[in-house]
């Protein structure tokens, strides 16, 4: 009902009627031009009427191959393009230039990638917002439930330990620092989980405490360059910065072998007002590999404040990744 409705509204013939119309109107131009010419057929055909004959022929041939070109050459970019198209790369788009139905087709293709775009995004922001509560909610068990046992064991420990025998006091200190060690890992999955100082004290300081611990953990030389001056971006762009960076290290780590990564976050105006992370390293580069489950949850966490996600070879050797989130407001270009 909805496709009569178009064709009514006086949006262009179907395709199937187009073509036999280029074919129609060729062969009558062609036929017409023949009768009006003075060239005769004898039987048998004599070379020079048969020489005639394939001149007209390939005329004929030549301007229907221009006319189909014209009116089907769209079909192919628009093929390409549905071979390529990935929705975390969001604004993959034809041009849509002129009319008929390659072009309305290429427009309801445009809309049907604006449709999609918009309900992975949102799906994708749900599915991240449940797991960042849920994050927040065992890291709160963590810190509520299993902290405070083993802290509760520790001061047990203390106790034992003034009382205990000489011959006991080794073993009990080694239970001690067993506890001790025990309570950091539950104290750093509860920062991994869910980063407590971002919402105290604000993304910088989130960052720097993720890059010192990260080199501590790792032994990488880590260089960072925050900017003082960062334009108010809001809990949840924050937090995508967050994340972000957090993933790109755990992929430094796993998969680099690099030996110095550079985290800079700073403001950049060369497309409007926005915050860019960049995490460069020196480790053996891309290569072959194929995104992984990592770098799609990345991408998808920038597509939920619009920002733009791009992972490719450093001019020095190495990967280099960046992340240009918009500034929100009157002049942040969202």
């Amino acid at each position: 009902m909805a496709q009569e409705a178009r064709l009514r509204a006086g949006r262009g013939l179907p395709l199937f009627w187009r073509v036999c119309l280029v074919n129609g109107a060729v062969f009558a131009v062609g036929t017409a031009v023949l009768a009006a010419s003075p060239a005769t057929v004898s039987t048998p055909v004599l070379a020079r009427e048969a020489l005639v004959l394939a001149v007209g022929l390939s005329a004929m041939l030549l301007a229907n191959g221009l006319l189909l070109r014209t009116t089907l050459g769209p079909l192919d970019r628009l093929r390409l393009l549905m071979e390529d198209v990935d929705l975390l790369r969001p604004g993959q788009r034809l041009p849509e230039q002129g009319s008929g139905p390659a072009s309305d087709l290429i427009r309801s293709f445009n809309a049907m990638l604006d449709r999609l775009e918009a309900e992975r995004a949102a799906a994708s922001g749900q599915a991240l917002a449940a797991q960042e509560a849920e994050r927040r909610r065992v890291a709160q068990e963590l810190h509520d439930e299993v902290g405070q046992s083993l802290t509760a064991v520790l001061l047990g420990l203390r106790q034992v330990a003034d009382r205990a025998p000489a011959e006991l006091q080794q073993e009990v200190q080694l239970v001690q620092e067993s506890a001790r060690a025990s309570l950091d890992e539950v104290r750093q999955v509860v920062r991994r989980l869910r980063p407590g100082v971002l919402d105290d004290l604000g993304l910088v300081s989130a960052l720097t405490s993720l890059v010192t611990e990260y080199a501590r953990l790792t032994g990488v030389e880590v260089c960072r360059r925050f900017s003082p001056d960062l334009p108010p971006l809001g809990p949840e762009a924050e937090l995508v910065v967050y994340r972000v960076a957090q993933e790109a290290l755990t992929n430094v780590a796993r998969h680099a072998a690099a030996r110095r990564v550079r985290v800079d976050l700073s403001p950049t105006f060369a497309a409007g007002d926005a915050v860019q992370l960049r995490v460069v390293d020196d480790g053996r580069g891309l290569g072959d590999s194929r995104e992984g489950a990592g770098m799609r949850g990345m991408r998808e966490r920038a597509m939920l404040v619009a920002a733009t996600l791009t992972l490719g070879a450093h001019e020095e050797g190495g990967t280099e990744l960046r992340l240009l989130v918009p500034v929100p407001g009157p002049g942040g270009g969202r």
